[in-house]
């Protein structure tokens, strides 16, 4: 005759899953406890001298590719204090947090936007200037520095502009020192193609003073081109390590971010990690 009643080996069965289903559930609960929660944040991309935002194309396919949202403001290159305080602006306008990433000067421009932003909850220096109080840029490129020669003529054109303080000037550079230094290992022909249409950084900028820097109490990351030319890499490890950086090396010119998107995209989605 048919019984509803449960067999003695099936019970057995069912009490083996429930017990292995309760050491799981302990198991897992407490790690999906410690994962990071919270919306995604911003990330949001600083270019430096001689360059533009596209300069960022091959790292912003990666970060949407991977779900984050991206944005690239102008940087304009007139002034750190103006710069800057465009940045600041700028990043008043997002809500939830940021991640603020600085390449070459782009770096002294976050150091000085994100400071007094509590948004703002890491800052990723790429082949980057990140200057203390009362410093400029141009000191802190190295003293190996292809910008660091006893006749500034020999590596920059000086253009005037409209309206510039007295003394002031656009400093492109040189058809040598862009293809050869600043773009160093890049192939050549692209070298060539961006030359023509760098956008200049005026001298006001480069001597300008910074401010109280945001890496006091910002945590930052740091990827620093084993090979870079503009930035010496010692230059760019005393700034690393004074600002308590997480360093990553990478064996590249200043463009890694154009030579070597792959390494530099997973240090900026680290940061990301560790800010939600």
């Amino acid at each position: 005759m048919y019984s509803d009643r449960p067999r003695p080996a099936l019970l057995r069965v069912f009490t083996i899953l429930a017990a292995v289903l309760a050491v799981v559930l302990t198991a897992v609960t407490p790690a999906a406890a410690s994962h990071p929660s919270g919306p995604k944040p911003t990330i949001v991309l600083v270019h430096g001298a001689w360059a533009d935002g596209s300069s960022w194309a091959k790292i912003t396919s990666r970060l949407l590719d991977d779900g984050y949202t991206v944005r690239v403001p102008p940087n304009p290159l007139r002034s750190l204090p103006n710069d800057a305080a465009t940045i600041k602006d700028f990043l008043s306008t997002l809500s939830g947090p940021i991640v603020l990433v600085g390449h070459s000067y782009g770096g002294a421009v976050i150091t000085n936007a994100a400071t007094g932003n509590p948004n703002v909850k890491a800052l990723v220096y790429v082949d980057a200037f990140a200057p203390a109080a009362d410093e400029s840029i141009f000191p802190l490129a190295g003293a190996d520095s292809a910008l660091a020669v006893p006749d500034p003529s020999t590596v920059f054109d000086f253009v005037p502009y409209p309206g510039a303080p007295a003394g002031d000037v656009d400093l492109y550079l040189k058809h040598d020192t862009f293809v050869n230094s600043f773009a160093s290992g890049v192939p050549r022909r692209q070298a060539e193609n961006l030359y023509p249409a760098q956008r200049p950084l005026t001298l006001a900028a480069g001597n300008g003073v910074s401010g109280t820097p945001a890496w006091l109490t910002i945590r930052s990351w740091y990827v620093l081109g084993t090979s870079d030319l503009i930035i010496t890499p010692k230059a760019q490890l005393f700034m690393a390590t004074r600002a308590h950086s997480t360093i990553t090396r990478i064996p590249d010119g200043h463009l890694g971010l154009i030579t070597n998107p792959r390494p530099i995209t997973k240090v900026i989605e680290q940061a990301a990690r560790s800010s939600h």
